[in-house]
């Protein structure tokens, strides 16, 4: 993922809500989100090298990750792929998520939740990390809650989408419109992180989109993802919701699940 916005036990109905866009190149093959076969896990599959951008294990943990953006700095001998972390995370208890940082590769961030205990806990080996206190919270290519224009909007939009939008169906839509917003920031308010002016306007908004020459998009958002969270009389029920785009940024599919832990 490259952007995400998170409650966690902000909302007396939905402890845990979650509102994600993944940025990946058009080229990297993957599959959409599912259950998978060899293991009680639901997300969608990095078909490049195994691993995925965000899922849930059936106990009702969660991990998502995302890279840190460092032009300058080059990856280090035999890195592995960022997209292990969110499988080897869900095999773990939160006290062991800290091994995980031993492991050579470039920057990132892993969020990991607990969705039935209320925890979350964010790991990065470019910052400290730790547990997160109850609240609103985002995560991009940088630390925790980095005031990003696109970070700090997409927070702001689901504050007021759990506000006003009480029902999951209305939810649902509501953080998936904020997750196709295509403005990009003003110049004033850009980021630096040493990739250039017009690539860091290109990438401030939500919904990315970055075509080649002929058209065709090279990089962008491939996919967004909300989770709820929802106490109910029967337990805790999660409502899974992805939205795929194709290389023209069209939608080209949407997966929608839901089941009681």
């Amino acid at each position: 993922m490259c952007l995400a916005a998170f409650a966690l036990t902000c909302h007396p109905r939905y402890p845990w809500v979650l509102a994600a866009n993944r940025d990946e190149f058009h080229a990297r093959p993957s599959a959409p989100l599912g259950w998978w076969v060899d293991t009680p896990l639901l997300g969608g599959r990095d078909l490049q090298a195994g691993g995925s951008w965000l899922a849930l294990h059936r106990s009702g943990r969660l991990a998502l990750v995302t890279n840190v953006r460092e032009p300058q700095v080059a990856p280090p001998p035999a890195a592995r792929s960022r997209g292990e972390l969110v499988l080897e995370a869900l095999q773990r208890p939160a006290q062991a998520l800290d091994e995980l940082r031993q492991v050579p590769r470039a920057g990132f961030n892993l969020l990991w939740a607990d969705l039935p205990a209320g925890q979350a806990h964010w790991l990065s080996n470019r910052a400290e990390g730790g547990a997160l206190a109850p609240g609103l919270h985002g995560l991009s290519n940088a630390a925790l809650n980095t005031p990003w224009p696109k970070l700090q909007r997409l927070r702001g939009q689901l504050e007021q989408a759990l506000q006003t939008e009480p029902e999951p169906a209305r939810l649902l839509e509501a953080l998936l419109a904020a997750l196709a917003d295509r403005q990009p920031a003003p110049d004033a308010e850009l980021s630096d992180t040493g990739v250039g002016r017009l690539r860091e306007r290109q990438l401030s908004s939500a919904f990315v989109h970055i075509a080649g020459p002929d058209g065709q998009g090279v990089y962008g958002t491939r996919c967004s993802t909300v989770v709820l969270a929802e106490r109910t009389a029967a337990g805790l029920r999660l409502w899974v919701h992805e939205r795929r785009f194709g290389a023209h940024a069209q939608v080209e599919g949407d997966t929608a699940l839901d089941f009681v832990l």
